[in-house]
């Protein structure tokens, strides 16, 4: 989420709204550290700042990520991005990087793609 939302290097409002909203109030999150939250946003910014941080974050991902969480990262992933009612060019490339590295079914991403547009809509 930290990463869709720094994707444009412009961190809006609305997008950290939504992920403290999503930390704070969805069961996924239940038992996440809240304290973990500024160490795990540098990471993030520290990465995107390295030549190949990219990859890195990626790597990041796939070693704390079950796979069963996949569709459910992209979806947080999408509602980031849709939060401020426009999906900016770099966080489009970045949407369509994290379908790929983390194997989403092209048919599943643009199901929860709708949803995300739909619930942000102005």
């Amino acid at each position: 989420m930290v990463a869709i939302s720094a994707s444009d290097e412009n961190i809006r409002t609305a997008e950290l709204v939504k992920i403290q909203s999503a930390v704070n109030n969805l069961p996924i999150f239940a038992e996440y550290d809240i304290d973990r939250m500024k160490p795990v946003s540098q990471t993030v910014f520290d990465l995107f700042e390295q030549e190949d941080g990219l990859a890195a974050l990626f790597g990041l991902i796939r070693e704390s990520l079950p796979q069963r969480l996949t569709e459910t990262a992209y979806a947080l992933a999408c509602d980031v991005a849709a939060a401020d009612g426009k999906i900016h060019e770099d966080e489009l490339r970045l949407l369509e990087e994290i379908r790929y590295e983390l194997d989403i079914d092209r048919l599943h991403a643009a199901g929860i793609e709708r949803g995300a547009r739909a619930r942000h809509m102005l």
